[in-house]
This record gives C-alpha cells, sequence and structure tokens, in this order.
C-alpha cells in the first residue's frame, strides 16, 4: 500500500473523532479513541516515509528550530476549521510526532457535560482559576469554553498566552487578544511582564512553569483581573504544594498569603469512557476557596484541604470519589471504570457499595 499523507490522515483522524494521531517509525500511523490506540489501515512506516510525513508539516522556521532543539511545539491549520496541536520529537536518532485534533467548534459547558460552576467561575470579576490534570485530559478544552462564556456573556478584553495557540476565539461581545509564545512573544514570563499595560480584564495563561510567571499570575488576580491558567497536578492539595514549591523557602509564607487571598478555585479533572462507550467525559474534584480553605492555605497545611472538599456540596465542592460515585449511580460510568480511576480505591469501593 502507498504511504498515506498527512492530510489524509488527518481528515481520517478528524472523521473518527479520534484525540490524537501518532507517527513513529516501525508502526502504521495510530489513532487515540477513546483513551485507546487503534492502528490505522496502513504499513508500518519505514523512517523516511515517518520523516516526508513531519516535515510537509514543518515550515522553513520550524526546521531550524527543531535542528538546534531536538523538540517543537507548534500549531497547524488542517483543512478550513480543524486545527492540529504538533509535537515533533527525536527518539533513538529517529523523528516522531504526535498531534492533538482541536475541535473546530468550542464546545459548550453543557456539550462537554461540566457542572454549572464551571461558568460561574468564568464569570467571576476576578481572582485566580486554575484546572489541573494530567496530559490530555480535557483542560484546554474547559478553559475555552469558560473564554467563550465571557466573550458572549461580558463586555471587556481577554488576553490568551499559549503555547501554541489551539481553539481560535472570534470577537463577540468581548475583544479577544490570543498571543502565542515563539511568535508573538519570547516566553509565558515576557508575555505577563507586559500584559497589565494592555489593560485586559481577563488573562488566560496557557500553562505555568516556572515561580516568576506564577508571582506574576497571582499579583494580576490579587489586582482586580481574572486569571484562567492549568498546572499538570493531581488534585487540589498538590496543586497548592506546587504552587509554594516553586518559590524559594523565605518567599513561601508570602506567596501562601497571596494565594489565600487571590485564589478562587481548582478544578481537578480526568476524563472517563462513558459506560456505552460512545465518547469521554470528564469526572471532576472541584475546590471553592471559602474562609476555611483560604486559613489553611495561609497556614501551610494543605493535607486538611481534602476534608473541607468532602464537606463542602452546599458551596460547590466535591472530591474526585464523591463524583466518581454520582457518574456510577446516575449509570454514566461503569463501577469497573470509577475504581480504575480513583484516587483512592477503597474508599470509593466503599461509598458504591
Amino acid at each position: 500500500m502507498q504511504n498515506p499523507d498527512i492530510e489524509e490522515l488527518l481528515r481520517e483522524a478528524v472523521e473518527r473523532r479520534a484525540s490524537d494521531l501518532h507517527i513513529t517509525v516501525g508502526r502504521p500511523p495510530i489513532l487515540r479513541i477513546n483513551h485507546e490506540l487503534v492502528d490505522m489501515d496502513f504499513e508500518p512506516l519505514e523512517a523516511e516515509a515517518v520523516r516526508i510525513l513531519i516535515y510537509s508539516l514543518l515550515t522553513h522556521q520550524h526546521r531550524d528550530a527543531f535542528k538546534d532543539l531536538f523538540e517543537l511545539d507548534f500549531a497547524y491549520q488542517h483543512a478550513k476549521s480543524t486545527r492540529v496541536r504538533v509535537n515533533v520529537y527525536k527518539q533513538k536518532g529517529l523523528i516522531g510526532a504526535a498531534l492533538r485534533i482541536i475541535p473546530s467548534e468550542i464546545p459548550s459547558i453543557d456539550e462537554l457535560c461540566l457542572p454549572s460552576i464551571i461558568a460561574d467561575f468564568a464569570m467571576l470579576p476576578s481572582g485566580l482559576v486554575i484546572i489541573t490534570g494530567p496530559s490530555g485530559c480535557g483542560k484546554s478544552t474547559t478553559i475555552a469554553s469558560m473564554i467563550d462564556i465571557i466573550n458572549i456573556r461580558r463586555s471587556c478584553h481577554i488576553v490568551t498566552i499559549e503555547d501554541p495557540i489551539e481553539f481560535i476565539h472570534q470577537h463577540k461581545s468581548s475583544m479577544i487578544t490570543q498571543r502565542e509564545v515563539g511568535n508573538d512573544t519570547r516566553s509565558f514570563g515576557e508575555a505577563l511582564k507586559h500584559v497589565l499595560r494592555q489593560n485586559p480584564d481577563v488573562i488566560l495563561v496557557g500553562e505555568i512553569r516556572d515561580s516568576e510567571s506564577m508571582g506574576m499570575a497571582i499579583s494580576a488576580a490579587e489586582t482586580g483581573h481574572l486569571v484562567l491558567t492549568t498546572l499538570h497536578t493531581q488534585d487540589a492539595p498538590q496543586t497548592i504544594d506546587r504552587i509554594v514549591d516553586l518559590f524559594s523557602p523565605h518567599q513561601q509564607q508570602q506567596v501562601k498569603n497571596q494565594l489565600s487571598g487571590s485564589l478562587r478555585a481548582i478544578v481537578s479533572q480526568q476524563l472517563l469512557p462513558k459506560a456505552d462507550g460512545s465518547r469521554l467525559i470528564p469526572a471532576l474534584e472541584i475546590m471553592v476557596s471559602i474562609p476555611g480553605v483560604r486559613n489553611l492555605i495561609r497556614k501551610g497545611e494543605s493535607h486538611m484541604l481534602y476534608s473541607i472538599i468532602q464537606t463542602g456540596k452546599q458551596n460547590g465542592m466535591q472530591t474526585m470519589n464523591q463524583c466518581l460515585r454520582d457518574m456510577v449511580n446516575g449509570n454514566q460510568i461503569t463501577r469497573e471504570i470509577a475504581l480504575t480511576y480513583s484516587p483512592n480505591y477503597d474508599e470509593l469501593r466503599q461509598m458504591i457499595s
């Protein structure tokens, strides 16, 4: 069988509703569909075929950067409406790529099966809202839906700093400025240094990677801006610890004090297969910054946050296990899936027995 071209592969990935396309030497192109890896109907790819496929995505600038760095992240426009986030890498001296398919339309909160409190967080006038979870859990899509809510319901200036830009937002009630690291700014930190001079109301930081960026994000939240960002952490206590640990020991108490005042919510997300196998749906831990939460953050007692989340239903909070239990009871997911994805297997087993 003749080697495929990249547009053919992407067209099939979109048609089959794959979340990712993997290209590597020695295997056919591979799709990820509902968490499962599925070989496409092609022969295993040889090194030259892989190189041709991947280099067809690259500009001359990309090729020069990849030659120097051996790593590359960028966005690629497939067809008219579908964008693709591309990571190119080397393994065992050979080139490979992972392509994430970005939905052509920004899905709504309801379409994503997210609780209404996520829309409430989007409408906060100021403060820091953090969406966390592992890679591929839908963090970017959740934040895009929140930005779209703001764009529809508010008249304000939204500035996004992304690496790369994924969802393209059109001006609606709001004005949207989307800045891409590498093309429009040198780094998240550089963009954040100047963002307040751009007169924003809402700031999206695609990912916080260092203490400088986190410090500026917290300061922006303290000064009356709504700041949305993501972290690769599993739950609220781990998120607080990760933020504090970014800073040197002599700065950490000040950061706890600032965070206790500026934080509004932490949403920890993972994607699970529905009971009927038709799609993936999110399971969420939600922590809202009520006085008890703020006090524990200030005192550095993040390990005690779980009990507040566990008893905070009236404030919109829930643990991951409480969410999984409710999803099992609502026949959204199977008991086996819930136990597989539970952060505390024994606790959940008691809750759903």
